[in-house]
């Protein structure tokens, strides 16, 4: 599997990235896939403390192993479980980032956290404190890079110029074209971004049809304007989820696509579609038939 630099690090990640939100809180099951994604080539695990209750870290840890090593993992902090209340609360302080980050190494079963992510972001969140922390983790050898989850373009203004950021995640697909009008801004500050949501929730994969009949729309698309844009769109590209990939994969700020797996054999579908995604080249029409004001203004 090809890889690709991380911004301006020193880190080359999968173009495929496995997600750890939809593993399977059975180990034994959970341990099956990754195990087939690293076999696969796949180097670029995605994670986050929120999911599962911090359960999710904990598979994931216990399934690397002695394979550790041959992984480059992210996770993510800032969204914060409170004893005994249903939910989470947004809390980017310092001190608990400062916090979080040891139990996430705990859980994770390592020493070190290749990316670690803050999870979200608000204008008015201490930013200058969050960057101090994150440039002392790297310094401590606790990470080794950091970036941010977000798609909000005033947090992106304010974080990326003002620190060493390699790394923003976002939805981003053929059906949520929003990011394209930041993929240069996110470039000239040296980070890359990682994709998620590549598929549409089911929707740009071969079982479209099926994922139609329990949706009402989509992100702007309507019911009507779903079903058109898609049913052009597998007229022309006779496999939707190597469509799905190969649109994300033709910017060149985007690292990677994050894709989750709750199965082996959702796995292997992702697997064979990257298979084939160097037979599609041409997206004019594509570009044409989805939404993105933007694009329509500046091609």
């Amino acid at each position: 599997m090809k890889k690709r630099q991380l911004g301006t690090s020193e880190l080359f990640i999968s173009e495929i990235s496995l997600g750890g939100m939809s593993l399977s809180t059975d180990k034994t099951q959970a341990a099956a896939i990754v195990d087939m994604a690293l076999d696969a080539g796949i180097n670029y695990i995605d994670t986050a403390d929120l999911y599962d209750y911090g359960a999710n870290e904990e598979i994931i840890g216990a399934t690397l192993g002695k394979r550790r090593h041959d992984v480059i993992l992210a996770t993510k902090v800032g969204n914060r479980w409170a004893e005994g209340v249903d939910g989470w609360h947004w809390d980017a302080s310092p001190s608990y980032i400062k916090e979080a980050v040891h139990a996430s190494l705990r859980r994770l079963g390592t020493d070190y956290i290749d990316v670690y992510q803050l999870h979200g972001g608000t204008i008015e969140d201490d930013w200058d404190g969050i960057i101090d922390t994150f440039e002392g983790f790297k310094k401590e050898g606790l990470i080794r890079e950091y970036g941010i989850s977000s798609i909000r373009p005033n947090v992106l203004q304010r974080f990326l110029p003002a620190s060493s950021a390699r790394s923003v995640m976002m939805q981003y697909s053929a059906l949520d074209r929003r990011p394209e009008e930041w993929f240069n801004f996110i470039a000239k500050q040296g980070a890359s971004v990682v994709t998620r949501g590549t598929v549409a929730k089911g929707l740009l994969t071969n079982s479209w049809r099926q994922r139609l009949q329990h949706v009402n729309g989509f992100n702007t698309y309507t019911a009507e304007e779903l079903t058109t844009t898609l049913t052009d769109l597998a007229l022309h590209y006779d496999n939707l989820h190597a469509f799905a990939i190969a649109f994300n994969l033709k910017e060149p700020t985007i690292a990677s696509t994050v894709i989750g797996a709750s199965s082996q054999q959702q796995l292997a579908q992702t697997l064979a579609s990257y298979e084939k995604i160097n037979s599609i080249t041409d997206f004019k029409l594509a570009n044409e038939l989805t939404k993105n004001e933007y694009y329509q203004e500046h091609r």
